[in-house]
C-alpha cells in the first residue's frame, strides 16, 4: 500500500445495471466501496449508476475516469448476454478483449468440463488489464488503467475489494464526529451551523434531522482530516448552538 498524503484521493464508483435503475435489486455496493475505501483516504465524490446499454457505460466511464483518481465498477460481468461491462471498459480504453488463461483454468479445474459459450465471456478481460482477486466464488475482477471492475453481487464485490485496497495510493484519513441536537428543528440551528461551516471551509458540516417516537432533532455531522481541527470545531459548534439558545446539545459516537 502507498504510504499516506495529506493530498485528497478520489474516486468515483459507476453502478452498472438495468436491475438497479428499476428498483428490483437495492444497492447497498456504494455504501460498502465508500465505506471500505474511507480507511485508505480515498473519497468517493460521485456515484453514477447506468443502465446495460454499451455506449452509456463507455461515455460515463470516460468522463469519471478522467475527473477522479480512481473508478470503481460494479455489476455486468457475468456470463449472459446483457453482462457487457467488459466489452465497454475496453472501448473506454481502446483495446480488446482476450480470454484469460488463468481464468479459463480456474473455471475449468472448478466445473471439470469444457466450458461452454456463456462461462467463457466470464474470462474475457482487456489487454492491459490484471486481475482482481475473488476469494468468494467465480472468475476474478480486472483493473485497467485506473480502473477498477468488480462483480455486482454484494458478498462477491466485498470479497474483491481486498484486493482493491492494497493497490491504491492513500491519501490522509477523513475524521468525523457527531454533535446531536434533540428538541430544536433545523431552523433554530441553521445559522450556527452555517457559522461554524463558514469558519471552517477545509471540513464538511451537515446536518441529518431524525423523528420518531422519541422526540426530533439533528445529527450534526463534523468531517475533516486535522485531527486538532476537528477536535477545536466540536467544542466550538456546541459553544455557538448553546449561545443561540439551543441547550439539548452533546457530542455522541463518531458517524461512520
Amino acid at each position: 500500500m502507498a504510504s499516506g498524503s495529506e493530498e485528497r484521493v478520489t474516486a468515483a464508483v459507476l453502478i452498472i445495471g438495468d436491475e438497479i435503475l428499476s428498483g428490483r435489486t437495492q444497492d447497498t455496493n456504494l455504501r460498502d466501496i465508500a465505506r471500505y475505501l474511507g480507511t485508505f483516504g480515498v473519497d468517493v465524490a460521485e456515484a453514477r449508476t447506468v443502465p446495460d446499454v454499451h455506449e452509456e457505460i463507455v461515455a460515463a466511464l470516460n468522463a469519471l475516469r478522467a475527473r477522479y483518481d480512481y473508478v470503481i465498477t460494479t455489476g455486468g460481468i457475468g456470463p449472459t448476454h446483457d453482462d457487457i461491462t467488459a466489452d465497454a471498459v475496453a472501448a473506454a480504453f481502446d483495446t480488446e478483449l482476450y480470454e484469460h488463461p488463468d481464468i479459463l483454468a480456474m473455471m475449468t479445474a472448478r466445473w471439470g468440463v469444457e466450458l461452454n459459450a456463456a462461462r467463457r465471456r466470464m474470462a474475457r478481460v482487456p489487454v492491459g488489464g490484471e486481475l482482481v482477486k475473488n476469494p468468494v466464488q467465480g472468475p476474478p475482477g480486472f483493473m485497467i488503467g485506473n480502473v477498477f471492475t468488480l462483480a455486482g453481487v454484494p458478498a462477491i464485490m466485498r470479497g474483491m475489494l481486498e484486493d482493491v485496497g492494497p493497490r491504491l495510493r492513500t491519501g490522509a484519513v477523513t475524521i468525523a464526529r457527531t454533535v446531536r441536537v434533540e428538541g430544536s428543528g433545523e431552523g433554530a440551528i441553521a445559522a450556527p451551523l452555517e457559522a461554524v461551516a463558514k469558519g471552517h471551509p477545509a471540513m464538511s458540516l451537515g446536518s441529518y434531522p431524525f423523528y420518531g417516537e422519541g422526540g426530533f432533532g439533528s445529527n450534526l455531522v463534523l468531517r475533516g482530516r486535522d485531527a486538532a481541527e476537528v477536535e477545536a470545531t466540536v467544542a466550538e459548534l456546541i459553544g455557538v448552538l448553546k449561545a443561540a439558545g439551543v441547550e439539548n446539545v452533546r457530542e455522541v459516537e463518531a458517524a461512520s
